[in-house]
């Protein structure tokens, strides 16, 4: 029997509906609309009459703000419209999950099944075009559809698997011209020279290859598994960038002196820093092995008084595409997938950094390019799924931001960097000897994912929103919460031989890269329903479930450990002597490959170069004669300036009790944080050691100059770190690279070739090395490209005693500016080590108050900021000039120091009227809060 149930918010609690209408009144225009209803529907199978009556008011409702009812009523007025809202069938839905949950709790009963829709009742006089665009604009055809109001007889979907592996008769016959043909056909992330080289392997073994060994391919040889186009040998270049042909030069010196034969690439190129400054033991303490997803570094860490050996893990994870298409879900699983990668290396992952590209999120509807959601839709959407799925997860997330230019619009830029840490005692990585077992535990498959990885590798165009439904998976982050759990029981971390975490390559990819040889059984693989097939088993991502090798011996212990903490685990998968990667499927081999073979990572792909000069430097001065109080208010407004806070506060940041630094300081809690930092997860223990990370990143210093962007990237998370206590010179750095569409034209291929040569020079000028990194080269729509973009991450540990935050402290404070010598944009090397020495310095005589490292809005942005905390005012003196304020200031620190310091420019003192005043400027800074400047946009 199904049984259906409405539950409406009461109406002084109905602040979704509240919100939504006035959304679609302004942003939409639909001022017609008077009055708008959101009710939650839910139907029922699987339980008695007497388990749903005790459900009503314990799992669909609260009876102090909801009302439930098992009739809605509808008007048959034409002032009112109503339709409902559900996901397609595939997609997870946590609402619908979490009821099965408690209901199955409740009544200690086989698990009932639920299925949510969401109701919308209009009123108003409303036109056929406004319902459409109300519809347009809260049913994405990626995730959801409009469901009906009618009763089901059925929750069970009636589906058979098939029970056969479909071949591709007469691949091996294929001609060449007919290639071509055969990847748009199927879809295909592979070109013609993959597609080639894979028709030969299948000749030379005389069979014809399957489907799923097809798609399997496909997926190992996408860009965003095995980074394609950063692997590309890079046969010439030709340099109209004289600082940048300098660099490769230098590149090349270091090939030479490391003994580098492979091709030179772009992964060849972010890699090499590292590797020379391990080399020379400039760069320590790095923890490598054959496992490693995530940047690993051997750290010290104070437990009760007592040094112990840890390990230090961290990670950037992009998920651009699926946010694009589907914020919330694609927001969630990159937030999901970032914590995956440190969490597969068996540490708690315990803060998390979100750093976001958008375009303009105030643009009507009317002035959103055809074929994308509106930039509005996208932040909002993509804001809630990461924050949701952290939120849920118990992880603290530290700091939050978003970065807005116009090539965004091409695609969003969903970015996220978590840290975790452990014991080095929980870890052992072994090589996986013949016999061993996969155990796969977790989540379950679902065809939700399927071509994740390759679909990430497109770029998008009018038809993503209509084709890429089955690329988008929502996360299920208590099922990874689990996860988080048992990898942080010592004894069950320590019974992994090797792990790998399951992210767009699904089993094929998870389970595929443990061992050399595998024989896995996908009949064996829990599944979300029935009726899927070989190759949607094979190829989905279905993100929260971890593939582990164990020795035999130790398999019975790890389920029984899994199980404790209400994870299904199964055995799927044999190590095998042969190194062959197979699947069976209903007792047929539905792949076979060889490992060489698929560690190829296809046809070898070649590129020659050409980097473009700079574009025109903007005059620091290019508002000068404008009244210095209208230019604070005009810096105050934009952007990329104003006050994040209300975007922040959807994330806690408090989870845990480990955070150190609020997002924003101070009495009022308004001074934002430049760096994120937490205590380290000692469990059952007390520690003094925390870990600090932020970013260095500015889209119009990058657009106008990729090399020089980057090298200031590299600067300003190094100069930030430095603001906030902790020590550049132990600090290790991970980049995130983005970039549009580079396809075989030279000049595209520039742009990152530049960045990433800009930022070799900074790594080797500072001593500092990029031991991680993810390429994301699919930043396309149409013809707009994204900014050039390369994100610095940077991240230290050191005692919680030396952590400095940077809103001001209290009046008489003196303010000094250390800034090193520049060429140009760049700040000179040297001069740059020297102003974080000099920091350092009066840090460690206590003589720092508060401390900010200023960027592209230079002086002028960090004094309102350091101000708003506490509201403390500043008086500057002469020496503060117009062109101080308001320089480009990347590697230069502004310092609330004690009066008797020396050191700097002396800028001026810090004072209890909250104003800056100088001979030249009295602005009241109540300005900021009556005239609603700095409020942001979220």
């Amino acid at each position: 029997m199904i049984y259906r149930l409405y539950v409406e918010k009461l109406q002084e609690f109905a602040t979704q509906a509240e919100g939504l209408l006035s959304d679609l009144r302004t942003f939409l225009n639909i001022t017609g609309l008077e009055n708008l209803r959101i009710i939650h529907r839910y139907d029922v199978e699987g339980l008695s009459q007497e388990l749903f009556g005790l459900s009503k008011d314990t799992v669909f409702s609260e009876p102090q703000v909801d009302t439930c009812f098992s009739d809605l009523t509808l008007d048959d007025s034409p002032r009112q419209t109503v339709f409902a809202v559900e996901y397609l069938p595939g997609q997870f839905d946590q609402r619908a999950d979490s009821c099965e949950q408690c209901i199955q709790l409740i009544g200690q009963c086989d698990r009932p099944q639920v299925r949510t829709a969401t109701i919308y009742i209009l009123t108003g006089i409303l036109s056929t075009t406004d319902i459409q665009a109300v519809k347009t604009y809260l049913i994405n055809p990626v995730e959801s559809r409009e469901a009906s109001l009618e009763p089901v007889e059925t929750l069970q979907l009636s589906t058979e698997a098939p029970t056969d592996v479909p071949v591709l008769s007469g691949f091996i016959t294929t001609s060449d011209n007919d290639l071509p043909g055969i990847i748009q056909e199927m879809g295909l992330a592979m070109d013609a020279d993959d597609l080639r080289m894979l028709r030969d392997y299948f000749k030379a073994e005389h069979r014809d290859p399957t489907v799923t060994e097809l798609r399997v391919v496909d997926t190992y040889w996408s860009d965003h598994c095995r980074h394609t186009t950063f692997l590309t040998g890079i046969d010439s270049v030709g340099f109209e960038h004289a600082d940048a042909q300098k660099s490769w030069e230098r590149y090349i010196d270091l090939r030479d002196t490391l003994g580098r034969t492979k091709p030179t690439s772009l992964m060849d190129i972010a890699t090499i820093a590292a590797n020379y400054l391990q080399k020379t033991g400039i760069v320590q303490n790095v923890d490598e092995s054959d496992e490693i997803n995530a940047c690993t570094v051997k750290v010290k860490v104070d437990v009760d008084g007592k040094d112990e050996d840890w390990l230090l893990l961290f990670k950037n994870e992009t998920h651009n595409h699926p946010t694009e298409i589907e914020p919330f879900g694609g927001a969630a699983t990159c937030i999901g997938g970032a914590i995956r990668d440190p969490l597969s290396g068996r540490s708690y992952v315990y803060q998390a950094m979100r750093i976001t590209g958008a375009g303009d999120p105030r643009l009507t509807m009317e002035q959103t390019p055809k074929g994308k959601l509106p930039q509005r839709q996208i932040v909002n959407g993509a804001a809630s799924g990461n924050s949701s799925y952290g939120n849920q997860i118990g992880l603290a997330t530290g700091l939050v931001d978003e970065i807005y230019h116009p090539g965004y619009v091409a695609k969003h830029m969903e970015l996220g960097a978590v840290v975790g840490a452990t014991p080095a005692a929980h870890v052992r990585r072994l090589v996986p000897e013949e016999g061993d077992i996969v155990v796969l535990l977790g989540g379950k498959t679902g065809r939700d994912g399927c071509g994740g990885a390759t679909g990430s590798s497109k770029s998008h165009n009018l038809g993503s929103l209509s084709q890429c439904g089955a690329e988008v998976q929502k996360g299920n982050a208590p099922e990874e919460r689990k996860l988080q759990r048992l990898f942080r029981n010592g004894e069950a971390a320590s019974l992994i031989k090797r792990c790998n975490d399951f992210g767009a390559g699904g089993v094929s990819v998870a389970i595929g890269e443990l061992a050399d040889g595998l024989c896995i059984n996908l009949d064996a693989v829990p599944k979300k329903y029935d009726g899927l097939s070989s190759t949607e088993i094979a190829i989905s991502e279905s993100q929260e479930r971890m593939a582990v090798v164990l020795a035999p011996q130790d398999v019975s212990r790890f389920i029984d450990l899994a199980n404790s903490e209400n994870l299904e685990a199964t055995i799927v998968a044999t190590v095998t002597k042969e190194p062959r990667l197979t699947m069976y499927y209903k007792g047929i081999k539905a792949v076979d490959i060889d490992r060489t073979f698929l560690n190829t990572n296809g046809a070898p792909k070649h590129i020659s170069i050409e980097v473009e000069a700079p574009l025109e430097t903007a005059p620091d001065d290019e508002n000068s004669g404008a009244n210095i109080a209208d230019r604070f208010k005009t810096m105050l407004v934009d952007l990329n300036a104003c006050s994040k806070q209300g975007l922040s506060s959807r994330f806690d940041s408090t989870i845990g009790a480990q955070s150190v630094l609020m997002p924003f300081g101070g009495t009022y809690q308004k001074t934002p944080s430049q760096s994120m930092v937490a205590l380290l997860p000692v469990l059952g223990g007390k520690t003094t050691t925390c870990s600090t990370m932020t970013y260095g990143f500015d889209p119009y210093l990058c657009e106008r100059d990729p090399y020089t962007g980057a090298y200031l990237s590299v600067i300003h998370s190094l100069a930030k770190l430095t603001a906030s206590g902790a020590d550049p010179a132990k600090a290790y750095l991970t980049f995130q690279e983005y970039f549009g569409r580079v396809g075989q034209d030279p000049k595209r291929w520039g742009k990152p070739l530049a960045a990433l040569l800009g930022a070799l020079d900074a790594q080797l000028d500072m001593g500092v090395a990029a031991i991680g990194g993810k390429d994301s080269m699919s930043g396309t729509f149409e013809q707009i490209d994204v900014p050039p973009t390369l994100v610095s991450f940077a991240i230290a540990t050191g005692p919680v005693s030396s952590v400095i935050s940077p809103e001001f402290k209290q009046a008489g404070s003196k303010l000094i500016l250390l800034h090193p010598d520049r060429i140009g944009d760049r700040p000179v090397a040297e001069s740059f080590k020297q102003v974080v020495a000099t920091a350092r310095g009066l840090m460690a005589a206590g003589k720092v108050r508060s401390a900010w490292a200023p960027g592209r809005f230079g002086i002028a942005e960090a004094l309102v900021k350091m101000s708003l905390g506490n509201r403390i005012g500043v008086c500057l003196g002469d020496a503060c000039t117009e062109k101080i304020l308001f320089s480009q200031s990347v590697g230069a620190l502004l310092l609330e120091v004690s009066p008797d310091v020396s050191e700097g420019l002396q800028l001026g003192v810090t004072t209890e009227t909250w104003e800056l005043e100088s001979t030249a400027l009295d602005l009241s800074l109540d300005l900021l809060e009556t005239q609603r400047l700095y409020d942001g946009v979220l």
